[in-house]
């Protein structure tokens, strides 16, 4: 099964995309995008368009994980900027046939760490082991993209295991 991370974002969004064959998991690809910061906001959301169509054409997900809405009362226009690019990440999975699934920060970080409340380096560093990487996956937003794949990997498998009906 190939799955696609998503951590939105409309300066850096980043993505990752594993193989999960069995208990086998194989990084594809992984890298950011990011839209031109001199752009308005919709030429931003149309770049960030464009280059997720050209990522499904290329690898062809059959999912995509994605990080749900974090919203801080201290920077609430973050929340909404981020929500712009999720809207559009959300509608170019749905154009293509991609199922979503939303998965909250917090779960992300306990399913790859143990703990809701890791670090952006533990994160770095899980996600390194446990793809048998060399170097740290850099930038964050790229090891945060592969770690809710992974996220999505690992809770198919566990809801698989239960024989609950599988996650998309």
């Amino acid at each position: 099964m190939r799955i696609l991370g998503l951590d939105p974002g409309l300066r850096i969004t980043g993505y990752g995309i594993i193989e999960a064959d069995g208990s086998r998991i194989l990084l594809c690809e992984a890298g950011v995008i990011r839209p031109s910061p001199r752009a308005g906001l919709e030429d931003r959301l149309k770049e960030l368009f464009h280059s997720l169509d050209e990522l499904f054409h290329l690898w062809t997900p059959k999912v995509a994980a994605l990080e749900e809405l974090f919203t801080h009362t201290a920077h609430p226009r973050t929340a909404v900027l981020m929500g712009h690019a999720r809207g559009v990440i959300c509608l170019a999975c749905a154009l293509a046939g991609i199922p979503v699934t939303h998965y909250s920060a917090t779960q992300v970080k306990k399913m790859l760490t143990g703990t809701g409340r890791a670090s952006k380096s533990q994160i770095q560093r899980a996600i390194s082991r446990e793809l048998g990487l060399q170097h740290i996956a850099e930038p964050p937003d790229v090891a945060d993209a592969l770690a809710l794949a992974m996220c999505h990997y690992y809770m198919s498998r566990r809801t698989e295991a239960v024989g609950a009906k599988p996650l998309t």
